[in-house]
């Protein structure tokens, strides 16, 4: 079975997170056109710590552009893992290119006290 091009690409980044970490959690982004999600994964467990979203009840009622959503949701993410004492991961940025709104997500991550 062949893969596709966006499969062959999500497994050589999360290939070569794994083998560099193995004692933090990590970090999956993903964006659509319009939203953005991330979520801090356990993979020794394969369960989710954290996670929030463009689309959460908290964030939604905001009306701004991309960028300022991906600020948010970074925010939000930020305050909600160092509730649980959360604050070395590493970041997998998926399919997706460090530009644009993963890099602005990332950048704020890292100003809140985030190290990956």
């Amino acid at each position: 079975m062949r893969l596709s091009t966006i499969e062959r690409k999500r497994f050589r980044v999360r290939k070569k997170l794994k083998n560099v970490s193995k004692d933090r959690y990590r970090l999956s982004v993903s964006r659509s056109s319009k939203n953005i999600s991330a979520q801090i994964i356990d993979d020794l467990k394969n369960i989710t710590l954290v996670s929030a979203s463009s689309i959460d009840k908290e964030i939604k009622g905001q009306k701004k552009n991309k960028s300022e959503l991906s600020t948010i949701v970074a925010e939000v993410l930020a305050k909600k893992a160092n509730e649980k004492n959360i604050k070395k991961i590493y970041f997998d940025r998926g399919v997706f290119k460090y530009h644009g709104r993963v890099k602005i997500f990332a950048e704020t991550l890292r100003k809140k006290g985030m190290e990956f």
